[in-house]
């Protein structure tokens, strides 16, 4: 009976994110960022790009992360066009835990302190013959693993980065997914094996998700006392290319339905990564757009929490 709650539960929350009241935040909200360090993953394109247009026209330093140079250039080139104001380059490829490292490294070459953190790149649905770098499942790998390896080696300048906020705080933000209802834990897919490859690739990237929260949960729990502000967020049913690797009918039809366009996806980040009320909400799961929600019931287990870090701690030790 407890289990046919609980799906019931996760079925109605995914139904009410789909079909969002109207925001009342908007990007017009945003307080002056001079002054503040940004890195957006993913930032070259989709919610990623929006994040970032944004972020410049409240004048803060960014770095956009992402693995190709041309793709990167190419969009920083169109930001600069639209807002006056030019990103940096990052060059960073989450599937693989040495480029991850080296990004790491170079930054910290530059920069000294670190604002704000938007873990927003993402992968949805790769042929499952896809996997990362380092043998671990592409979804799993570039979504969780190599997000939770960025930040902790940024910690220092994000540590460093709160003593200039006009907050006292640095923030981190994790784009996770509705998808998180609909994931549980398989800690015998993260790397590839029989176990991964009786899996499909929706299976896979839900988990993903979940992780997701679970990661910034843990985040917040382990420096919230520092003054670090960590979010997982849902950005909502957005038209992007992270549905590239979908039936191409699937968007098609989503489009007249229930994806929303693509600014709207950067909302609910750009609310817990630059708004004063968000250091109110240390751990929590946001919805569309900018409102506080509940994930999935796993997503609070302390015991979930402190086995998913130790194992992700594990992974990327003595690389």
């Amino acid at each position: 009976m407890g289990a046919l709650i609980s799906c019931i539960g996760n079925l109605c929350a995914l139904i009410g994110q789909a079909f969002p009241p109207k925001p009342t935040f908007s990007v017009d909200q945003i307080p002056d960022l001079t002054g503040q360090v940004v890195i957006v993953t993913g930032g070259n394109t989709g919610i990623g790009k929006e994040t970032v247009r944004a972020l410049l026209l409240h004048d803060a330093k960014v770095y956009l992360a992402a693995r190709s140079k041309e793709k990167a250039d190419a969009a920083i080139t169109d930001l600069k066009a639209s807002t006056g104001r030019e990103a940096f380059f990052m060059e960073l490829d989450l599937a693989d835990m040495s480029s991850v490292k080296k990004a790491a490294r170079d930054f910290l070459s530059k920069e000294p302190e670190l604002h704000i953190l938007f873990n927003n790149a993402g992968v949805m649905f790769p042929p499952l013959s896809q996997i990362t770098a380092d043998g671990f499942d592409l979804q799993f790998g570039v979504n969780v693993l190599g997000h939770f390896y960025l930040t902790e080696l940024l910690m220092p300048a994000l540590l460093a980065g709160k003593g200039s906020s006009p907050d006292h705080h640095a923030r981190v933000v994790t784009t996770s997914s509705a998808a998180s209802y609909l994931g549980t834990l398989h800690w015998e897919t993260f790397k590839d094996g029989p176990a991964r490859r009786r899996e499909t690739t929706d299976a896979l990237y839900n988990q993903s998700k979940l992780a997701n929260v679970i990661v910034a949960r843990e985040t917040a729990k382990r420096y919230g006392h520092q003054g670090i502000i960590s979010i997982a967020v849902n950005p909502g049913n957005i038209q992007s290319d992270l549905q590239r690797h979908l039936p191409s009918i699937i968007p098609k039809l989503g489009a007249l339905t229930v994806l929303y366009p693509t600014p709207y996806g950067a909302l609910t980040q750009l609310w817990a990564g630059t708004m004063p009320q968000a250091l109110h909400y240390n751990g929590e799961f946001f919805i569309p757009w900018a409102r506080p929600g509940k994930c999935r019931a796993e997503a609070y287990d302390p015991a979930i929490g402190e086995r998913l870090w130790n194992w992700l701690e594990e992974q990327v030790r003595g690389i």
